[in-house]
């Protein structure tokens, strides 16, 4: 019988990770099932603290001034039972003219009835970078709710890009929550990719708060929901500057009885900013579908790789 760890090495395997990572001296990472931390490990320049909490984690990772780690920081959140909940609290801070990217897997391959919920704060200091990619994969259940909010403030010509997928397993039940805030010279890049089954109910609400001047911002969310899946997504860019440029940019495909929403809100205070937006919400395009049907596809099968193609 597999033991949690070995369980949730599975479900990396599954999510498209290495566990191989975790032997890596050249490669910082922590592991947390539930509300234990198996496995840890940190690089010059990276301090993490990390503590069981009554549900879950409290994290402190701090990235020191002038220090660019060449290899990105993993990090694996997961719950292996049927039953349980995660609460993963976090504070992310980059220092001046420091640089990492991180890749953090959310693992639930058995949910029934599991709640993960995560609170980051995330400080970019002025010259920074950071690049976040968030990984789930999730069970065909359908019993879980997720509820990622981050609270991000990028520093002067720093740079900040998120990028968050959900396209393998049942999504549940999924509410993401960001407010971003860009300095001058800042740039600011958040994308999320979900694909909804079933009775899946997705709620993603972006704001972007273009605070300094020449700072810039674009929201990209690519949804497809098919069945019975409910799918809204609010995207917020506010231009509060003299060069502030931001965009707005939605697509949501929708299948059998879906129901999708977009709400895209631009805000500009300043009369030398400027703010954009377009949403697109419908069906499958005909004329693409009736050209891989051309080329042998089934109809199914041509709908799924254009579903595919617009969650890459």
């Amino acid at each position: 019988m597999m033991n949690e760890f070995d369980e949730l090495m599975t479900a990396l395997g599954y999510a498209g990770g290495d566990r191989a990572i975790l032997d890596d001296p050249g490669t910082a990472h922590i592991v947390v099932v539930g509300k234990r931390i198996v496995s840890s490990h940190s690089l010059p320049g990276l301090d993490v603290e990390a503590d069981g909490t009554e549900n879950g984690v409290r994290m402190k990772i701090r990235l020191r001034e002038g220090t660019h780690l060449t290899t990105p920081v993993h990090t694996c959140f997961g719950v292996v039972h049927r039953e349980g909940e995660q609460h993963i609290e976090i504070e992310v801070v980059l220092e001046p003219n420091s640089s990492a990217s991180f890749i953090a897997h959310c693992l639930f391959p058995k949910a029934e009835r599991v709640r993960h919920i995560m609170d980051a704060h995330v400080e970019v200091g002025a010259g920074a970078s950071m690049v976040y990619q968030e990984r789930h994969y999730h069970g065909p259940h359908g019993g879980i709710e997720v509820i990622p909010k981050a609270t991000v403030r990028i520093g002067n010509g720093g740079r900040y890009t998120s990028d968050f997928t959900l396209t393998d397993g049942r999504v549940g039940s999924l509410d993401i929550d960001y407010d971003v805030e860009a300095a001058e010279d800042a740039v600011v890049e958040l994308t999320a990719r979900v694909f909804g089954h079933g009775r899946d109910n997705i709620r993603i609400r972006e704001r972007v708060v273009l605070d300094g001047q020449n700072a810039r911002g674009i929201i990209k969310t690519r949804i497809a929901v098919e069945d019975d899946a409910v799918v809204e997504v609010t995207g917020i860019t506010e231009g509060n500057a003299a060069g502030a440029r931001g965009h707005v940019d939605c697509m949501e495909i929708i299948r059998d009885r879906a129901v999708a929403k977009a709400i895209p809100i631009v805000s500009v205070t300043h009369p030398q900013a400027k703010v954009t937006h377009e949403a697109a919400i419908g069906s499958v395009d005909k004329h693409q579908l009736e050209t891989l049907m051309a080329h042998g596809l089934a109809p199914e099968e041509a709908v799924d790789v254009i579903v595919k193609g617009i969650l890459r």
